[in-house]
């Protein structure tokens, strides 16, 4: 019978992932964990004192700090597999998971199809010929060297793939080698992962190559196993459910997609909300359970296209399916600086990356050059950021993989701020309030278009006091409309108000939020 060694990446939630451990291993199989090292060493305290007497998981021999989009995701997926190889000789499969997958099947149904399918289970498609990349960079992901996080050094990630491309810096991927792609939740045979471990001791070459490609767990293992196993061996997928949106963002899926879930053609699925407790304990349930009959229909991904493409039209299986864009989730917290001098806000914002670890973009309702992701063409123009402001917080906070989000808006956005505040997650503003001399708001009047530099100083001087009285009045509109969480820096104030109202807004510490309000520069002209 099929015995499965587990990969577990994971990064966050202590408590599931010691669920999902127990879960898993109490029908005889294994698990192999490796934690984040940039996560919370209490967590991974608690997940070790938590399984420490089970004889059926194992850890990572190393535990290394990882980044979207980098190298760092195989070399510790391939750390986790080394220790399951040598901890779990009977292991006869291995798959891949991730903290927010499930089973939507039991236990015997998983290892009666394994049994049944003497094969490798790895999406593995051309990497030129096929079309898995929808946007963004293709070609340029192999030829260029990328030393740094497109997320976290987006400054140094960019500068650096543009001066490689300037001088044309390009290099030859290895010739006895056809780059394939696919989605990283694979389950493959142990002889083909010994045959893979094997090559990457053999062929350091290759693992130079693909250790400063961008995204290579996209790319690495789907490569090698095309490489190592004959094709009539694979079948080119995954044995994971999962759907993305017109954006690239992976579907969630919540309480009511039960139903649908344990239909479909798969061993397990992901994303699984966190939110989603019945549905979790449903299907945890589910995978103990034996002689149960799976009606398998495998409607999940034409359905969702069908209910997308037609709006609102039907109810069937809950309307997260297309309404999922309209909030941006109860548990996350979006805080905006609001300020009309622009360059102040900025400055703040850059003191506050420096002591939080809070993501974080500038007026990206204002600026069209604004740095943001790839997110499918959402983020192209303001309009379109406009028209779908929720949508693209939403998924810029699914990017980010995080709960906790920072942006900068101009005072005069009042019905922006005022939507942000009407969702069900926790909005958080912070208004600075500026003082305005005459040669201040003479630039403001020449920028957006009130005046230039012909224009007489007589007219700049009967435009002044309209111009000081309009930033007033989006002053006063901010105040009257009452929003929740509202708090105030002020140019005039002193440091210890202005840290005050820093720390309520970021909830650090007083020290903290004195770090960071303290810089002699901030309000500077």
């Amino acid at each position: 019978m099929a015995k499965i060694a587990y990969i577990l990446l994971c990064h966050k939630d202590p408590d599931a992932i010691i669920k999902q451990a127990e879960r898993l291993t109490a029908a005889g199989d294994y698990m192999a964990i490796h934690f984040d090292a940039r996560a919370n060493p209490v967590h991974f305290a608690a997940i070790r004192a938590a399984l420490k007497d089970n004889p059926n998981v194992t850890f990572a021999h190393r535990r290394i700090k990882c980044g979207w989009g980098e190298w760092s995701l195989v070399q510790a997926t391939l750390y986790a597999v080394e220790s399951a190889v040598e901890a779990f000789p009977r292991a006869t499969h291995f798959y891949m998971l991730s903290g927010d997958c499930m089973a939507i099947k039991s236990a015997e149904y998983t290892h009666e199809f394994l049994d049944n399918n003497d094969a490798d289970f790895i999406e593995s498609f051309d990497y030129f010929d096929s079309d898995w990349i929808k946007t963004g960079m293709k070609e340029e992901r192999l030829i260029y060297r990328h030393f740094f996080n497109e997320r976290t050094q987006k400054r140094r990630f960019y500068a650096s793939f543009n001066f490689q491309r300037r001088f044309g810096l390009t290099r030859d991927i290895p010739s006895d080698i056809q780059v394939q792609i696919g989605s990283q939740w694979w389950c493959l045979r142990r002889q083909t992962i010994e045959a893979v471990l094997d090559f990457t001791r053999k062929r350091r070459d290759v693992m130079r190559f693909f250790r400063t490609t961008w995204i290579p767990d996209e790319t690495f293992f789907q490569t090698i196993v095309r490489h190592v196993v004959p094709e009539e061996q694979i079948r080119g997928r995954t044995l994971t459910f999962l759907m993305f949106t017109d954006y690239g963002m992976p579907v969630t899926f919540y309480d009511d997609h039960y139903d649908l879930l344990v239909s479909q053609d798969y061993l397990f699925a992901r994303k699984i909300s966190a939110e989603a407790k019945d549905l979790k304990r449903r299907l945890g349930l589910l995978y103990a359970a034996e002689n149960v009959q799976f009606q398998i229909s495998n409607e999940g991904r034409s359905l969702f296209q069908f209910l997308t493409g037609r709006g609102r039209i039907g109810r069937r299986f809950a309307t997260r399916f297309w309404e999922t864009e309209s909030t941006l989730g109860r548990n996350r917290e979006l805080m905006i600086i609001i300020c009309k001098k622009w360059h102040v806000a900025k400055r703040l914002l850059e003191r506050i990356r420096q002591v939080t670890n809070v993501p974080s973009m500038e007026y990206l309702f204002n600026e069209e050059h604004t740095p943001l992701p790839d997110l499918g063409g959402i983020q192209n123009t303001i309009g379109k950021r406009t028209r779908h402001r929720r949508a693209l917080m939403r998924m810029l906070f699914d990017y980010y993989e995080t709960d906790q989000l920072i942006v900068c808006m101009d005072p005069g956005a009042i019905d922006l701020l005022q939507d942000f505040a009407g969702d069900r997650s926790i909005t958080r503003m912070l208004e600075i309030q500026c003082e305005f001399s005459d040669d201040y708001l003479i630039g403001h009047a020449m920028r957006v278009g009130l005046a230039g530099e012909q224009t007489s100083i007589e007219t700049l001087e009967r435009l002044l006091p309209t111009i000081r009285n309009d930033m007033t009045f989006e002053s006063d509109r901010i105040r009257d409309a009452d929003f929740e969480h509202l708090d105030r820096m002020r140019e005039a104030a002193d440091l210890d108000d202005n840290a005050r109202a820093l720390a309520r807004f970021l909830s650090i510490t007083d020290d903290k939020a004195r770090q960071i309000a303290e810089a002699d520069y901030l309000f500077a002209d």
